[in-house]
């Protein structure tokens, strides 16, 4: 649920709390609406940091020109990765391939894997993240 507010603020250009009560509304299991919305909640206060650790470890890569999925599903990510201290790396990398076996193309597992890993085993991203 999350991803998917995500990706219509990433496609529209809204970043604001909009999509997340409407999507929070509209939610068919309420016991995952608040924590999806506490995943978006939390990415939407820390984007641009959250973007910065994306960009500084996706070689080649600059975040605009990520497709919106992977870059979407890495926000989701880096998210837990640097703010979220009860949940365990490998548990989010996991999630986060697992989404984009999902919804990502071919190359997706491959390449968010990769950009993930690298942040995990940064041992400055968690100290710069904010």
């Amino acid at each position: 649920m999350a991803l998917q507010a995500l990706y219509t603020m990433d496609l529209t250009g809204q970043w604001d709390g909009e999509a997340a009560e409407r999507l929070y509304e509209k939610d068919l299991w309420p016991s995952s609406a608040s924590h999806a919305l506490a995943i978006l909640t939390g990415v939407l206060e820390r984007k641009d940091s959250i973007d910065k650790a994306i960009g500084g470890h996706a070689d080649h890569w600059s975040v605009s020109r990520m497709n919106l999925i992977d870059r979407n599903i890495l926000r989701i990510a880096v998210y837990e990765l640097l703010f979220c201290d009860d949940i365990p790396p490998k548990v989010s990398i996991n999630e986060a391939i697992e989404l984009g076996k999902l919804f990502g193309t071919r190359e997706t597992k491959r390449f968010l894997n990769g950009v993930l890993d690298r942040i995990a085993e940064d041992p400055r991203a968690k100290t710069n993240k904010r």
